[in-house]
Formats: C-alpha cells, sequence, structure tokens
C-alpha cells in the first residue's frame, strides 16, 4: 500500500503548559502509523512577536511536502508561504479574536484567520461551534470546513467509583476568565463539597473562596498520570465555562465514569451529547441547582455516567484518526 506523507507544523510548547495540541496529533499519528509517513516540525520561537512569526513561517516554507502539510493548531498563520493545494488548517478555537479590540483585533483577525483559511486547502475544526465562529470571521466557504473531533487520550480509562453523596469531591479545570470559577464559587457556598482547581489561583480568586467559605484544594503544573489521577478521585466533573472552542474534560471525565455538570451555551452541548447536567454559566442559581441534582438523584447520575459512556466512543483515537485519513487521501488524489 502506497503510503500519504505528511508534513505536521506544530507550534514551541512552552514550559508548564498543557501540551494538548501536541498530544492529540501523536495520538493521530500513532493510529495511522501503517496508512502515512510523516514529519514533524517544531517552530524554531515560541508563538510571540511578529518577528519569530516570520521566522516560524520561513520555517515552514523550506520544510513544507510535495504531498500534504498539515498546520495542527495555534501557529495557523504558517501556512502562509506553503503550497495552498497541499496544506490542511486545523483550528481549535478563536480565543484569540476575545483578547484583542480595535485595530489589533483586525490584525489578528487577519493574521491567525482570514488569511491563513484563504491559504489552506482545506480546514478543520474541533466543533460546530468554532466552525460557525471560523465562518463568522472570515467569510469563508461552509463547505471548506470538516469538522473532525479531538481524540480521547488511550491512558482514560473507566475505573468505578461509590459517590460520595455527604461530601462529594468536585474537579474543576482552569482559573482563566472563561472558565467561570468566579461564579462557580458562589454558586458553591454552603455545601459540603471538596472543590480541587487544576490551575494557578489569582489573588482575587482565592479571596472569594475564603470570603464564600469553600473547602479547596489547588494544584497546577500537573503531569498527565496526577490529572488521571484527580478525574479518578473526583465525584463530580465541574466545566461550567463561558466559551470553549471544544472542551475535552467533559469526554476525559465521561470516559473515567464521572457524572459532568457543564453549560448549555458555546461548544458544550455538543460535545456532551446529553452525557452532562447542562447549566446557565451565567445564572449562579442555576449552577447551584445543577449541583444539587446531582449530588440528590442517584438515578440521574447513574443515566448520566451511562450516557458518557456511550458518548466518548464518538472520540475514540482510532475513530478520529479514520476522519483525518480520510482527509489525507481525498486531498492527495486531488494533487
Amino acid at each position: 500500500m502506497h503510503k500519504i506523507h505528511v508534513n505536521f507544523f506544530q507550534r514551541k510548547p512552552r514550559s508548564g503548559f498543557n501540551f494538548s495540541i501536541e498530544q492529540i496529533f501523536d495520538s493521530i499519528r500513532n493510529e495511522l502509523g501503517s496508512k502515512i509517513t510523516f514529519n514533524v516540525f517544531i517552530s524554531k520561537h515560541y508563538n510571540s512577536g511578529y518577528w519569530s512569526k516570520l521566522v516560524n513561517i520561513i520555517q515552514a516554507y523550506l520544510n513544507q511536502n510535495s504531498n500534504l502539510n498539515h498546520i495542527t493548531g495555534e501557529v495557523h498563520f504558517l501556512n502562509l508561504l506553503l503550497d495552498k493545494k497541499r496544506t490542511v488548517l486545523t483550528i481549535h478555537d478563536c480565543g484569540m479574536m476575545n483578547r484583542k479590540t480595535g485595530i489589533a483585533a483586525k490584525i489578528v483577525n487577519w493574521l491567525y484567520l482570514k488569511a491563513p483559511v484563504g491559504r489552506a486547502a482545506v480546514v478543520t475544526t474541533v466543533s460546530n461551534k468554532t466552525k460557525e465562529e471560523v465562518i463568522a470571521y472570515t467569510d469563508c466557504d461552509p463547505n471548506k470546513i470538516i469538522v473532525i473531533p479531538n481524540p480521547i487520550g488511550k491512558h482514560f480509562v473507566n475505573e468505578e467509583r461509590i459517590f460520595n453523596t455527604k461530601s462529594p469531591r468536585i474537579l474543576h479545570i482552569g482559573t482563566a476568565p472563561n472558565k467561570n470559577l468566579e461564579r462557580l464559587i458562589p454558586a458553591l457556598q454552603g455545601l459540603n463539597c471538596v472543590l480541587l482547581i487544576i490551575g494557578r489561583l489569582k489573588d482575587t480568586q482565592i479571596s472569594l473562596l475564603s470570603q464564600f467559605d469553600i473547602s479547596y484544594e489547588n494544584l497546577y503544573n500537573i503531569s498527565d498520570n496526577k490529572m488521571l489521577e484527580c478525574y479518578r478521585q473526583c465525584d463530580i466533573m465541574s466545566f461550567v465555562s463561558v466559551s470553549e472552542g471544544f472542551g475535552m474534560p467533559i469526554i476525559e471525565a465521561n470516559t473515567v465514569g464521572r457524572v459532568v455538570i457543564t453549560s448549555n451555551v458555546s461548544s458544550m452541548p455538543e460535545v456532551a451529547n446529553g452525557a452532562a447536567h447542562l447549566v446557565n454559566p451565567y445564572n449562579v442559581k442555576d449552577i447551584r441547582k445543577g449541583f444539587l441534582k446531582i449530588i440528590k438523584d442517584e438515578d440521574y447520575r447513574k443515566m448520566l455516567i451511562k450516557a458518557g459512556y456511550k458518548n466518548k466512543r464518538r472520540f475514540e483515537a482510532s475513530v478520529v484518526a479514520k476522519q483525518y485519513y480520510e482527509l489525507y487521501q481525498e486531498l492527495h488524489s486531488l494533487n
């Protein structure tokens, strides 16, 4: 069988940050080991500053492939000098647009979205929500974008746990503004629980935890094995973000067998697919009501956990890798 050769282009990861994009495509390449050959090119510089971006763009140009090139995320602009007919661009989210205003927002839109989307043969997004945002920011042809979700890591496996109804352990991942910790904290006031927060806390968040008398633990810069242990030791996975490009913690909790509470906005209903309790992330009372429902209703918890086992099948590495391979085959046949 003739193998398709793919050059994967990835960001230079920062020490102490999550290597999610790198892990996603390591998983995909492992699944496709018998069907593709590949090289992985890591950007020479961090994704900061226009000079470093220019150097990374030139590096990508010098290492492009006569078969296929795949920009795996975040460094979308690496394809600006690549052969358009042979380039796949993956966009995980459009969060970069939320951090800029005015002329800066227009520059970022052109550099990260409009120009890279225009210079790709095919764009993949990890959710329909992200696809809608890309279309809104670039006005591109919707048929150019294919939704291929992120795969679940194979180290995530089911591990049963007796739910602690007296003092449930709640896992919350992320302390950035979109993670909505500032509304989660007052929603838990008076509930006998332990909140485990993954991510470096800001002084204002620590003050808020004290103000509402929340029993909590805090971890950050942890290993993959430690993260898996956190899932196994929790009773409830809290993911009440106000916006997400995807929402991998939902699937990770589904796979481990933990009940999930998440938001009814952005990509989260799409990813949860009936395998989580949905709440209005802007309404503290609704968040609280969701936790009480989960804690008090055993049959409801079991139903959500069972739905989670079914939901996670959509995100198995073999399923996701097959979708990428079919895309590679189609694009390769056109060249």
